[in-house]
């Protein structure tokens, strides 16, 4: 029987570099999958990891139904075993719905990998909607770590080096620089993101933050 699973964890677990794992083990065996993404930081129509690893992929975008592409594609010959979708976090709720279609009715596997909530702590809808549908969930087992060393649970996103807690949910950006860029005007804003513990995602206490705090100077004693 064909199942919808979900594969979440935060930013910088594995999710993209899974995803490309599982489309080469079922490749790997003869069968024949389709892959999608959206807004994956090397761009459109690419799924990349941060190992290095790419492949081409089909862009969703908000209008895209998934039912309807894999029926005309059904229909036209050709042959689909599983769906790989990353960055499921950004689809539509009635775009799950259609994955979960596809599971029941025509019986191909889907495989989503998603964050669960965005830098607000807020869940994002379609990860919300894969929670309540998913036949399996799984919480990657490598942790990304915060900086203090702690397992890291939630993603927080800066601008110019600074924690923001609002602003436009969907901006794309990378967990590589944790030491934060150099100021610039606002509206050349340099966004990025970085994975925390809860603590320190409650106190904004980013990586940059800390380094700064550690080396701040002592204040003078009086008398």
């Amino acid at each position: 029987m064909a199942e919808l699973h979900f594969f979440t964890g935060t930013m910088d677990s594995g999710k993209s570099t899974l995803a490309l794992q599982t489309n080469h083990n079922h490749a790997a065996r003869g069968r024949q999958g389709r892959i999608f993404v959206t807004r994956d930081r090397a761009g459109q129509g690419r799924i990349s990891s941060r190992l290095g690893l790419t492949h081409e992929a089909l862009e969703v975008d908000a209008d895209f139904d998934f039912w309807r592409h894999v029926v005309d594609s059904l229909t036209q010959g050709t042959r689909i075993d599983y769906v790989i979708c990353d960055e499921a976090q950004f689809y539509t709720r009635d775009q799950v719905d259609q994955l979960a279609k596809i599971v029941d009715e025509l019986q191909i596997d889907v495989f989503a990998f998603g964050i669960l909530t965005d830098f607000r702590t807020e869940l994002f809808p379609g990860s919300g909607r894969l929670v309540e549908l998913a036949d399996r969930m799984n919480v990657l087992q490598v942790e990304a770590l915060c900086w203090c060393g702690k397992r890291a649970t939630h993603n927080a996103r800066t601008e110019n080096g600074v924690m923001v807690t609002e602003g436009e949910v969907v901006v794309v950006g990378d967990v590589e620089d944790v030491e934060g860029p150099e100021p610039t005007s606002d509206a050349d804003a340099d966004v990025a993101y970085e994975v925390l513990c809860r603590q320190h995602h409650r106190r904004r206490l980013t990586a940059a933050r800390a380094k700064a705090v550690s080396l701040a100077p002592e204040p003078l004693p009086f008398g």
